[in-house]
């Protein structure tokens, strides 16, 4: 009920353009695995498919008190988010045993490899924990670019200002020809790396090979953001692959109303 209420208030704010949603199949479980610009990024996609997908989200978004902490909740579960307590050495494998649950039920497990918000808008490395769950569960692995969910909403911003964003859905990517090999680590690399490009020529975005999280500790630590790409100047892509030639895609011109397609 709560996405439904929820989604016309989003799509009225945002009005959102989608490209590739034919690429998310109707039934059966998949991976979709998105950069990660915003927080508003886990209501978007949901409201603009027709399936229902489910995220991770941390267990204090469940726990808030008062008025405004059971509205946070609320939507956090209308918009099928799980919590998971991410505190702790264990907190990956209960994210990962999460995960398989809902890809075994049949259903779409959303994820953001990066681990977290990028920090500037460009894409960062992917954590092979996406890789891992590809190969135990056997599902394919879609690729979604957000665009301009940064721009609305900032980091440090909690309220979204209303402007168009978009999303962009890639072809599903099969990696079955590793099945049974989720514990060998340059697999999982290799795996991820293919998975990040295909996010890279879809957002249009520049990548920068180190996690988010670290280029967020440098800027935390009085580092400018452009400390955190590599100290070469020449442009790099996921896996040593070469950099695509793509540009940030920008909005259908036709109209100025929701685009699918």
């Amino acid at each position: 009920m709560k996405r439904v209420l929820g989604g016309p208030l989003l799509r009225g704010m945002f009005r959102p353009w989608v490209r590739g949603i034919e690429h998310v199949p109707t039934e059966g479980g998949a991976i979709l695995a998105s950069n990660h610009l915003a927080v508003i990024d886990s209501f978007v996609l949901p409201i603009m498919l027709s399936r229902k997908i489910r995220f991770i989200g941390k267990a204090e978004y469940f726990t808030g008190t008062g008025i405004k902490g059971r509205l946070k909740a609320g939507f956090f579960r209308g918009v099928g988010t799980i919590p998971v307590d991410r505190g702790g050495g264990k907190a990956s494998e209960a994210a990962l045993r999460t995960g398989l649950g809902v890809l075994e039920s049949g259903n779409l497990f959303g994820i953001y490899p990066e681990g977290t918000r990028s920090p500037d808008g460009r894409l960062y490395r992917g954590k092979t924990g996406v890789a891992r769950l590809a190969l135990e569960a056997g599902v394919p692995v879609i690729p979604v670019a957000m665009i301009g969910t940064n721009v609305a909403q900032p980091i440090g911003k909690v309220m979204p200002k209303p402007m168009r964003i978009g999303i962009v859905i890639g072809e599903p990517l099969d990696f079955s020809r590793y099945r049974g090999m989720e514990n060998d680590r340059f697999i999982l690399r290799s795996v991820t790396d293919e998975i990040m490009y295909a996010l890279m020529s879809l957002s249009g975005q520049e990548y920068v090979d180190i996690y988010a999280a670290t280029a967020k500790a440098r800027i935390a630590a009085g580092h400018a953001s452009d400390a955190a790409a590599p100290a070469e100047a020449v442009p790099h892509a996921p896996g040593g692959r070469p950099v695509p030639d793509v540009q940030v895609p920008v909005p259908p011109q036709e109209d100025d109303a929701p685009s699918v397609g």
